[in-house]
């Protein structure tokens, strides 16, 4: 399913447990992941960095939290886990299938 970003600006925000959030705001969107990073309920114009960071903490909610999006944002109550993209792939084992398993033990 697809959704116009214009489309969230406005949207109502609750928890999992029926509890209201605020309204959005701003969203924030990471152009070299090329994905939504955060939505807050109060505007980002302040004066300095601390005022920004209280909002970010406090009145925003990460998008990786984010359970569905419709009619209303339906948000989870726990932070979820941040995903790691540059994780490197596990090893592939030697198992009895692989031809370097064959190699090795000189079994067939």
């Amino acid at each position: 399913m697809s959704l116009k970003l214009s489309k969230l600006f406005g949207m109502d925000i609750y928890d999992s447990e029926a509890g209201y959030k605020g309204k959005v705001y701003e969203v924030i969107i990471n152009l070299e992941k090329g994905r939504i990073e955060t939505l807050t309920t109060e505007p980002l114009r302040v004066k300095t960095k601390s005022d920004a960071k209280k909002i970010l903490t406090e009145k925003a909610v990460p998008y990786r939290n984010v359970k569905s999006v419709k009619d209303i944002i339906i948000v989870s109550n726990r932070d979820v886990p941040v995903e790691e993209d540059a994780a490197p792939a596990a090893a592939p084992t030697q198992n009895r299938y692989s031809s370097k398993y064959y190699q090795t033990t000189g079994r067939r």
